[in-house]
């Protein structure tokens, strides 16, 4: 299922079966770009979405190395004619990788941001000029953990190398302004996304 959540960029579903919502997110722009890649098992699923755009990648940027992101990997790079950029942290074969980055490094339109703790090697993204962040697993949307949409959550601790330092490094993204989250699991946020973080992050009578 694609739907373009904001002109330009569409969220791609592969896999939603109850069970937990699973997605990739594509950026028309002047190279065109795929972040994350999706299961290894839900890459047709993908492809269908490319097609339903109608514009294939040719860049691939993976935020971080879970089975759910970047399993899809190697099938994307023997289909389409790509550049993969890949955390400097991610175990990955380095064959499928053609550039690696970290934290401030620059990406097309895409500033890297690590924000580890989800994953030791996770990264945010984002471009700022156009207001945007590919959030990654830094947080889920809020309906992801039975509450209502519009909000952000950190995923639980089942999920995360380390909930704690999960949490202390959001303040990293609180330092840029965008409108629109997006996230991997729950509903992205359209409008306010980073004020909606900093709402989260700096709770009332959080401790100095």
């Amino acid at each position: 299922m694609v739907t373009e959540f904001v002109s330009g960029v569409y969220d791609i579903t592969v896999r939603d079966d109850g069970n937990g919502r699973y997605r990739a997110h594509f950026f028309d722009l002047p190279v065109p770009t795929l972040v994350d890649t999706g299961l290894e098992s839900t890459t047709d699923a993908l492809f269908e979405g490319i097609e339903e755009i109608g514009t294939e990648p040719e860049r691939v940027i993976i935020t971080h190395g879970d089975g759910d992101h970047i399993g899809g990997l190697e099938s994307v790079n023997e289909r389409y004619d790509v550049e993969t950029w890949v955390p400097a942290q991610t175990n990955v074969d380095d064959s499928l990788v053609d550039r690696r980055f970290s934290t401030g490094d620059t990406i097309g339109p895409f500033e890297a941001v690590h924000v580890p703790g989800h994953t030791p090697d996770h990264h945010a993204l984002v471009d700022e000029a156009n207001g945007i962040a590919v959030l990654g697993d830094a947080v889920f949307g809020s309906d992801a953990r039975g509450l209502p949409s519009g909000y952000f959550v950190l995923p639980t601790g089942f999920y995360s190398a380390n909930l704690l330092e999960a949490d202390e490094h959001l303040e990293r993204l609180l330092e840029f302004e965008f409108d629109v989250g997006l996230v991997y699991h729950g509903s992205s946020v359209k409008t306010d996304a980073v004020a909606t973080l900093d709402d989260f992050v700096n709770f009332d009578g959080k401790p100095q």
